[in-house]
């Protein structure tokens, strides 16, 4: 089994430096059987959130697994519709029910829009009362910190996760959360499958050279940059091969040529126009209440 390494956040809290991610698993046992085997396979890092619809699901393979509940770090997020102060509050505590568990080892600001100030006080109460241990933010830019900063003057985040991978480094992003002893999550972390980027001769050469293959040295890129980074696959080959990255070093040559292949820019811009809105009014994660 292998033996993953931590980063210690700003909080003191330390982290596992991969993780396994279910964004885009079906909650039709799926995420079940996914979490279950990640599991089973040595990962101690499991990713969710409100808006994947399969937090319940993590909560019962990790219940089911007889694994100490203090040996895994579980992440969930909350989403923007519930950023209210008080539905924020309410939200902790069902999502805690939903998954069975006392506490979260860290829960996110899924978006960086809305009621951001208001979900801050309720994470930051929620901490002090020991349901999150960490508490953090998802998807905010050097713009965006610097619109929201004010509402995390007293209570800094502990992580911002984020688009990553070696086609969008988020090169100004990092200086700025370093700054501010924040850590960087990669969602994304292998570019979504991306093609050119399996392909690209570089990252090919030096899998070639460590005998691994290209979407290790990508995830070794990311961990040795100090990224956290957790992938997703349902598949247990890959579930395992992604975990086979910490028995090699990068050499600064190498790491300089993949940091070369930078793009500056990802699929996603939390920036671009309209997303906000988007985001706000089209995505609704209480259906149940819409039906009504």
């Amino acid at each position: 089994m292998t033996k993953i390494p931590t980063f210690k956040l700003n909080d003191g809290n330390e982290i596992p430096a991969l993780g396994f991610g279910t964004f885009q698993i079906p909650a039709d046992g799926s995420t079940y059987q996914a979490v279950k085997t990640a599991l089973k396979l040595g990962y101690r890092h499991l990713d969710t959130a409100q808006a994947y619809f399969n937090e319940a699901e993590v909560g019962q393979a990790i219940k089911d697994s007889g694994i100490p509940r203090d040996q895994i770090w579980v992440t969930s997020k909350l989403w923007l519709q519930d950023y209210a102060y008080a539905t924020a509050k309410q939200t902790i505590d069902a999502t805690l029910e939903k998954m069975g568990l006392d506490y979260l080892d860290l829960y996110l600001l899924h978006q960086p829009y809305g009621q951001v100030d208001e979900a801050w006080q309720a994470l930051s109460e929620a901490q002090t009362a020991g349901k999150l241990r960490s508490i953090g933010i998802s998807n905010f830019t050097p713009d965006l910190w610097q619109k929201w900063a004010s509402a995390f003057a007293n209570h800094v985040p502990a992580v911002n996760q984020v688009e990553f991978n070696p086609y969008f480094q988020q090169r100004e992003l990092r200086q700025l959360m370093a700054d501010h002893h924040i850590t960087l999550e990669a969602w994304s972390p292998l570019g979504q499958g991306n093609a050119d980027l399996f392909n690209e001769p570089v990252l090919k050469a030096i899998a070639t050279k460590y005998g691994k293959d290209v979407g290790q040295i990508i995830l070794h890129f990311e961990y040795q940059t100090g990224i956290i980074v957790f992938p997703k696959s349902v598949h247990e080959a890959r579930m395992s091969s992604n975990q086979a990255i910490f028995d090699f070093t990068l050499t600064s040559d190498e790491m300089d040529a993949i940091a070369r292949l930078d793009k500056g820019h990802g699929k996603h811009n939390p920036d671009a126009p309209g997303v906000a809105d988007m985001l706000l009014n089209n995505f609704n994660v209480h259906p149940e209440q819409e039906a009504k």
